[in-house]
């Protein structure tokens, strides 16, 4: 049987600084997409782009849910996402 690649939920910072959140389920290939202008259309002018934080999800389908309630978290619980903060994060759904 044949085992199917991960699927990774992930921030970039980009060079204006801002974050951009995605998922693949190639990673290096998709943060070298991004820098060759061939990623999203968002950081296609925003570029270089650098890899802020990554989560390895078991599904496309965790990984999109994973996705949206990431997009949905303030700008600073963003940056302390990528930031790597020790204080928890809650990336939960919102009522």
């Amino acid at each position: 049987m044949k085992r199917s690649a991960a699927w990774h939920v992930y921030l970039v910072r980009c060079s204006d600084g801002s974050l951009y959140c995605g998922i693949t389920n190639k990673l290096k290939l998709r943060i070298a997409a991004h820098n060759c202008g061939k990623g999203a259309k968002y950081t296609r002018s925003r570029g270089p782009v650098t890899l802020a934080w990554s989560r390895r999800c078991k599904t496309k389908s965790d990984a999109l849910k994973l996705e949206y309630r990431i997009k949905q978290l303030t700008k600073a619980e963003k940056e302390r996402l990528a930031a790597g903060s020790r204080r928890r994060i809650r990336i939960a759904r919102r009522a």
